[in-house]
C-alpha cells in the first residue's frame, strides 16, 4: 500500500485529499508547514509528496529545492493556487513532476499519482476503462455501450468514470460532488440527481441503480 504525503496548510483541502486517498486504497500523511514537509519527505518513508507551494516556515519551492539538492528522488506533485506560467515553470525545472493548479478534480489528481506510482513505467497504460458491455477511453473521453459510441460533455464522463472505477460500490451524493465537482462543492445541490439523469438517458437506465437514503451505484447488467 502507497504511502502519500500530503504538505498543505488548509484544513479543508488537506481533509478533502486525504480522504479521497484513503477511499482510493493509499494511506495519507498530512503535514501543514514546509519544516514538516521536509522532514517527513527526507525520511524514506513515503512514495509521494503531494506539496502545496504556499507552506508556513518554508514554501513549497524551498522544500523541493533542498530534496533535490539532497538528491531525493522521491515523486513531487504541487498543488498551488498560483497558476502563472512562471510559477509552473518554477516548479518543473525546480524537479517537481507534476503541477496541479486550484480549483482541482480529485479524480484528476489521483489519475497523476497513479501515473508516478506505476511500479514498471514499460506497462502499458490503462487507457480503457470496462464493466460489462460499458467502456469508456479514456484518451478520447468518449463512451460504448454494447459497441455503441455515446458522446459525454466533460462532467458527464468524470461522473461515469467514478462509477465505473467504483463498480457496485454505493456512492453518496456527497462523494460523488467531491470526485467530480471539486472540493469547493455545495453540498445541498442536487446537481449530481442532473447528471445521473443524463446519463441514464444516454447510457441506459439499468446501469445506475438508486439507494435510497443512500445515493447511487453502478450495477452489472446481464
Amino acid at each position: 500500500m502507497n504511502r502519500i504525503l500530503v504538505a498543505e496548510d488548509e484544513a479543508r483541502i488537506a481533509s478533502f485529499v486525504s480522504k479521497g486517498l484513503r477511499a482510493a486504497g493509499f494511506t495519507p500523511t498530512v503535514v501543514d508547514d514546509g519544516v514538516s514537509a521536509l522532514d517527513y519527505a527526507s525520511s524514506g518513508e513515503f512514495d509521494l509528496l503531494v506539496l502545496d507551494i504556499g507552506l508556513p516556515g518554508l514554501d513549497g519551492f524551498e522544500v523541493l529545492k533542498r530534496l533535490r539538492t539532497d538528491r531525493s528522488t522521491l515523486p513531487v506533485i504541487i498543488l498551488t493556487a498560483r497558476q502563472s506560467i512562471t510559477d509552473t515553470v518554477a516548479g518543473l525545472e525546480g524537479g517537481a513532476d507534476d503541477y496541479m493548479s486550484k480549483p482541482f478534480r480529485f479524480e484528476e489528481l489521483l489519475a497523476r499519482i497513479r501515473l508516478r506510482l506505476r511500479e514498471d513505467p514499460r506497462e502499458p497504460e490503462l487507457t480503457v476503462l470496462t464493466h460489462g458491455a460499458l467502456a469508456l477511453d479514456l484518451r478520447s473521453r468518449r463512451a460504448a455501450v454494447e459497441g455503441r459510441t455515446v458522446e459525454l460533455s466533460a462532467r458527464e464522463f468524470a461522473l461515469a468514470e467514478t462509477f465505473v472505477r467504483h463498480p457496485g460500490q454505493v456512492l453518496s451524493r456527497e462523494q460523488l460532488l467531491s470526485h467530480v465537482w471539486g472540493y469547493d462543492f455545495d453540498p445541498g445541490s442536487n446537481v449530481v440527481d442532473v447528471y445521473v439523469r443524463y446519463l441514464r438517458k444516454k447510457l441506459g437506465v439499468q446501469w445506475f441503480e438508486t439507494v435510497r437514503g443512500m445515493g447511487y451505484r453502478l450495477v452489472e447488467v446481464a
